[in-house]
């Protein structure tokens, strides 16, 4: 929500500087300066926010990720523009100088571009407010820990409670894999019991845990892609490769989920 401040302020100063320049009216200098040091302030409090998402929301090796990667980039470029341009002005009531017009002109494009990306971010991937949290009984998340691991790489993770989940209802599952960043794996109740299978849609990576459950069947929420949630397979396309699936079994009121260590230990 913060997003449309720095916008319309960092914006409004470069279309204030040249209507100005156009139209010869110095007073519109003195505005634009101060919406260029008001966009500079709301730029930099809604990057906390925008930052959290970046390292925390946003699917590692999803579509999602390169396209944040580019937003955040363009919008780093653009303040550090419209940064630049403040040097360029020698008086309130005074033009710019030419080289500072530029730099406003340049930065308004940058900000555009990462807007539209930014736009695309909260629309086509959903990196928005996390509707999923509004019914903590449907969708939960934690950390993973593994209660047993073998010299093979093997280890099984404790899960969830036996009746912690109901039917059509998931739970995605962070665990650190070794050398390889974060793995991330959804729990998930079927009508025929427990599954567990990778949360990246092999399309595009988008966040099953994001998607919906119907029986058997998990949907992605970005394209679509349909997979069968107990042996991975492609049911609808997009997508054409299977999802990586795991075995799972009730231990003592618990349910456990068996993984497999990309990297085994020596």
């Amino acid at each position: 929500m913060l997003v449309g401040f720095p916008a319309a302020y960092l914006l409004g100063s470069a279309c204030l500087d040249a209507f100005g320049r156009a139209t010869g009216r110095p007073r519109l200098f003195r505005t634009a300066s101060h919406l260029n040091n008001l966009g500079i302030a709301t730029a930099l409090a809604a990057a906390v926010p925008g930052l959290l998402d970046y390292f925390s929301v946003v699917p590692p090796r999803s579509s999602a990720a390169e396209r944040a990667t580019k937003h955040l980039l363009a919008n780093v470029a653009a303040l550090g523009l419209f940064a630049l341009a403040r040097a360029g002005r020698r008086d309130a009531d005074a033009p710019p100088a030419a080289w500072s017009m530029a730099a406003e002109i340049a930065g308004a494009g940058l900000l555009t571009a990462g807007g539209w990306m930014g736009g695309t971010l909260v629309y086509r991937n959903q990196i928005a407010v996390d509707h999923r949290y509004a019914n903590a009984g449907r969708w939960q998340m934690e950390e993973a820990q593994a209660t047993r691991r073998t010299e093979s790489g093997e280890q099984w993770l404790d899960a969830a409670g036996a009746g912690e989940l109901e039917a059509g209802q998931m739970k995605l599952l962070r665990l650190a894999d070794r050398g390889n960043g974060e793995r991330r794996i959804v729990l998930a109740r079927t009508e025929r019991g427990y599954a567990a299978f990778d949360d990246r849609c092999t399309h595009k990576g988008g966040p099953l845990s994001d998607g919906a459950l119907v029986g058997e069947t998990v949907q992605c929420p970005w394209h679509g892609s349909q997979f069968d949630a107990i042996t991975g397979r492609v049911k609808a396309g997009p997508a054409t490769d299977q999802i990586e699936t795991y075995s799972v079994e009730e231990r003592h009121g618990r349910i456990c989920v068996r993984v497999m260590d990309r990297t085994p230990a020596r």
